[in-house]
């Protein structure tokens, strides 16, 4: 083949090469420079103090792994963080099953979940439970017609949602039985306002023996251990879904998604940290995982529209 016709295929060559170059998508890192800096919200059952310190070790993993600054920003309360998802003041967050009904609810499938945590056992759930003074007589819920009960917060699973469905179906209207129903405001004040005796029942979320709001606030020293008595279990609930919104670029979710699975392995004391030892690893969730307890939620609700309340 004569050289000058080789060096005029090879001119050509580069020249669709160039020009096929130009047409490619811009690069996986390119994101960054839309987004210099993310934004992690959680809607946590523990005070903001303790929430936040369990988090800052996990944002600094994803701030490395990411290679932007990732923020924790924690909601006054559960909704608060499915409004700054909504509103794109949140790029990722962790929140309860009921939360993620009401975020598909206000932002339909802008946001969907990637992960949950998987305990040591290899469960991926957890319960609602309702619990009562160790000291009390009360040991089942009939015990507490004519009682006072403390629900954690309007969008919270195991604090409300779940609760309020499993009595209702097994002809419990908490309206008419407990002589009060209110709103603490979370987990932990619902126990600490139980054992107050501001109400004679509260409830919370429990996984197992080892790991729960009330196991927790027993090792921080919040309330004397043994001083609560569980006295009825639902059955067993989805853990809560670590989501991303889908507006944001594929590679950013794909980075974020990534950088959960490898987080145990990566950097265990940040695992440890955020886990308090007492889960393993992060497993796939989607969003059928979540159908059931979407139909509890939108069922509560219509219940509601029904009696005006």
């Amino acid at each position: 083949m004569p050289i000058a016709f080789l060096r005029r295929r090879l001119a050509l060559a580069a020249a669709l090469a160039l020009a096929a170059l130009a047409t490619l998508p811009a690069r996986a890192d390119d994101w960054r420079k839309q987004y210099p800096e993310l934004r992690f919200g959680i809607s946590s059952s523990e005070n903001e103090k303790d929430a936040v310190a369990r988090y800052e070790p996990f944002a600094a993993y994803l701030s490395r792994k990411l290679g932007v600054p990732v923020k924790i920003t924690r909601g006054t309360d559960y909704a608060a963080v499915v409004e700054a998802m909504r509103s794109s003041s949140a790029e990722f967050a962790t929140f309860g099953p009921a939360s993620y009904a009401l975020a598909r609810k206000v932002m339909g499938d802008r946001v969907r979940p990637v992960a949950v945590t998987q305990e040591m056992d290899g469960a991926t759930g957890y319960h609602s439970v309702i619990a009562v003074r160790t000291d009390s007589p009360y040991h089942s819920l009939q015990d507490l017609k004519g009682k006072s009960l403390a629900y954690a917060d309007p969008n919270s699973t195991s604090g409300y949602a779940v609760p309020l469905y499993f009595m209702k179906k097994n002809g419990i209207d908490p309206d008419t039985f407990f002589s009060t129903t209110a709103f603490s405001g979370s987990h932990e004040l619902g126990i600490i306002a139980l054992l107050n005796g501001t109400f004679e029942a509260a409830a919370t979320h429990w996984t197992n023996a080892e790991r729960g709001n009330i196991q927790r606030m027993e090792e921080k020293g919040m309330i004397p251990k043994g001083s609560v008595r569980i006295i009825w279990t639902s059955d067993l609930i989805p853990n809560s879904p670590w989501v991303v919104r889908t507006d944001l670029p594929q590679e950013l979710q794909d980075a974020f998604t990534e950088a959960l699975f490898a987080f145990p392995k990566e950097d265990p004391e940040a695992q440890r940290q955020l886990s308090d030892g007492l889960w393993a690893a992060f497993v796939p969730a989607k969003h059928e995982d979540y159908l059931d307890i979407i139909a509890i939620t939108e069922m509560n609700a219509a219940e509601r529209r029904r009696r005006g309340s």
